[in-house]
């Protein structure tokens, strides 16, 4: 025996096909904004800056002169990682609001 849902309790199916789709090109739309961003930080008490766009490519790199130090390469190597981590996550983190504005923080495996 079937178990049947009382009248109007089960959602119209066309109707949630359609908030689906407005839901998926919203997010679309929304990622390609995301990708159109640049996210500019600075690191080692702003000795050096790093700028991304939304697709995480680095576009810019720069660096205060008294940070390049010849005599210690390993510390400005660690400068830029450090700049180019917290770039991304900055990107990341912007997304991640977008998308879950759309979402209503919906778990979408996205």
């Amino acid at each position: 025996m079937k178990a049947r849902l009382p009248q109007g309790a089960a959602p119209n199916r066309n109707q949630m096909m359609q908030q689906f789709q407005k839901l998926q090109e919203d997010m679309a739309t929304a990622q390609a904004e995301l990708e159109e961003k640049t996210y500019r930080v600075s690191a080692g008490g702003g000795t050096i800056e790093v700028e991304i766009n939304g697709k995480k490519e680095v576009t810019d790199v720069i660096l205060k002169p008294e940070v390049v130090d010849p005599d210690d390469i390993e510390f400005l190597q660690d400068l830029i990682k450090e700049g180019v981590n917290e770039a991304i996550r900055t990107c990341n983190e912007d997304a991640e609001k977008t998308m879950n504005a759309l979402t209503g923080g919906l778990n979408l495996g996205i």
